[in-house]
């Protein structure tokens, strides 16, 4: 519960523009992970030095951003929220787990940059992904999704 206080302490300026926050999570999450722009096959057709500036990916970002502030502000109590997740990202979306640790490690950057998350804050925001995502894997297994 600690941890996401110290988490929700740093959330403000991240809400404050979701949209901008959003879109420099997934740009960096592609650039830094090429591989990761396949899973998202509406941004097929964008040049990759165009993704910055890209409505479509800015505005998806923010739809992560908003559904993470959820998770965040449920503090652990969060099954409802992610169940409806878990079933999308497994049975249509296909999204390996493992790309939720690469952007929960893009997330604790942008974090730290926009929104002043120190040391202490950036483990704390870990230890809280670490638990979304190993909640998000039980809940992948039950689908029989071996993401």
């Amino acid at each position: 519960m600690a941890d996401f206080d110290v988490v929700l302490k740093h959330w403000g300026p991240v809400e404050a523009d979701y949209t901008t926050n959003g879109g420099l999570v997934l740009t960096r999450l592609f650039t830094e992970h090429p591989d990761t722009l396949s899973l998202f096959p509406k941004f097929a057709g964008i040049a990759k030095g165009d993704l910055a500036g890209n409505a479509a990916v800015s505005a998806h970002g923010a739809t992560v951003l908003k559904k993470l502030g959820e998770l965040l502000k449920a503090k652990g109590n969060h099954a409802s929220i992610l169940k409806p997740l878990a079933t999308t990202h497994a049975n249509n979306h296909k999204i390996p787990i493992n790309n939720f640790k690469l952007i929960s490690e893009i997330i604790i950057k942008v974090m730290a940059e926009k929104a002043g998350l120190d040391a202490a804050g950036q483990q704390a925001m870990r230890n809280v992904l670490a638990v979304v995502v190993a909640d998000l894997e039980a809940n992948y297994k039950e689908l029989g999704y071996q993401g």
